[in-house]
């Protein structure tokens, strides 16, 4: 694969990003030709189509009062579906609260959507996926993917776990713990990083003085790499590369994905206070789902007539669990309190008497 010549000396040269296809859809490298083949490329684009249609379904449905709060993702569907697609049956994923993509492209399921409307089910994946609940606090899902790693590694499964994090979460202690562990006991665990620029309102050059994330894996002594994150190929072949490295006991990996996101942080925040919109707008010309495109067309595998196909049968795949998960009943409020303790606490127990009785009308 190609190595982008970095525009600065320093870690940015000891960590070029890699990639194999460019924002005009050019191939750069032919170390995986004869991978890419048409069918890989018409399925790897046929769900970053469905997640960017459901990233946008689900901030409607946010936005008519039908879901809570919602994180969108568009703009890091190749950087989710690509990794997701790397992992064998078997393996582990810890995801954070935006990474939907990933979590349907695994699961093969859209049950997640029942966790933005506050039923529990929505945490539980489909039998035989090893999917943790989204991760809300930042970075806690590090070591917590560690030391289940180490569990397989015990156990002499031949699995693998993989770990998602934002650029803000290595900024956590957490983040350096998970490593630092995953390191000394050689745990099988990738640690995939999402570098989409900001931690909620603070752009990266303002939340650390390393000039990659890549370069973090220095202090551990395993391997790190940047990768361009919105190209799904070389995101596919380096965690899947990093995933078997990591099955064969040869410990953890770094991985960088450069990428970015749009919207907002959240369908909470405004990001017009501390983003320039233009910005965003500029950097659609390196949109992983443009990207590909452009790549299929001149490759020959494009086909307008499956693409037309490809996104009704995608508008009608995500009605189809909208309604579903809209069809049961409303959450249970008990279920916030029922399930922490065996035997519930007088705090907890205390303020569920309280709660109900304001939801019922009471002071």
């Amino acid at each position: 694969m190609r190595m982008i010549e970095a525009e600065t000396f320093g870690q940015e040269r000891e960590f070029p990003m890699m990639q194999i296809i460019d924002q005009e859809g050019n191939l750069t490298d032919d170390t995986h030709r004869g991978e890419i083949t048409k069918e890989i490329a018409q399925l790897f684009y046929s769900q970053l189509k469905k997640m960017r249609l459901f990233d946008r379904k689900a901030i409607n449905l946010q936005r008519q009062g039908r879901i809570g709060t919602y994180p969108p993702f568009e703009g890091q569907e190749a950087a989710q579906v690509g990794s997701a697609f790397a992992l064998n049956e078997g393996d582990w994923m810890f995801p954070t609260y935006r990474d939907h993509a990933a979590i349907i492209t695994f699961a093969q399921s859209y049950y997640i959507l029942a966790n933005w409307k506050g039923r529990i089910e929505g945490n539980v994946p489909p039998h035989g996926k090893n999917i943790l609940p989204p991760s809300v606090p930042i970075a806690t899902q590090l070591p917590i993917a560690a030391g289940a790693a180490m569990a397989s590694k015990f156990k002499g499964d031949p699995t693998a776990s993989l770990v998602y994090f934002g650029d803000g979460a290595t900024s956590e202690g957490d983040f350096h713990e998970g490593l630092n562990f995953a390191s000394v006991f050689k745990a099988p665990v990738v640690f995939f990083n999402q570098n989409n620029g900001y931690a909620i309102s603070v752009p990266i050059e303002k939340q650390m003085n390393s000039k990659t994330i890549a370069q973090k894996s220095v202090a551990y002594d395993i391997p790190g790499i940047r990768i361009d994150g919105n190209d799904i190929f070389i995101v596919y072949f380096e965690t899947k590369k990093a995933l078997e490295r990591a099955r064969l006991g040869k410990g953890p990996t770094l991985i960088e994905a450069v990428t970015w996101r749009y919207g907002a942080h959240s369908t909470a925040d405004d990001p017009k206070k501390y983003r320039n919109p233009d910005e965003s707008e500029e950097r659609r010309k390196f949109d992983p789902l443009i990207r590909l495109e452009l790549f299929m067309k001149k490759s020959g595998y494009w086909d307008d007539d499956w693409a037309l196909r490809l996104d009704e049968e995608a508008v009608q795949e995500i009605e189809e669990a909208v309604q579903k998960f809209e069809s049961k009943p409303p959450p249970d409020v008990n279920d916030l309190y029922d399930h922490m303790f065996e035997e519930m606490p007088w705090p907890i127990a205390e303020h569920k008497q309280q709660y109900l009785q304001y939801l019922r009308g009471g002071q």
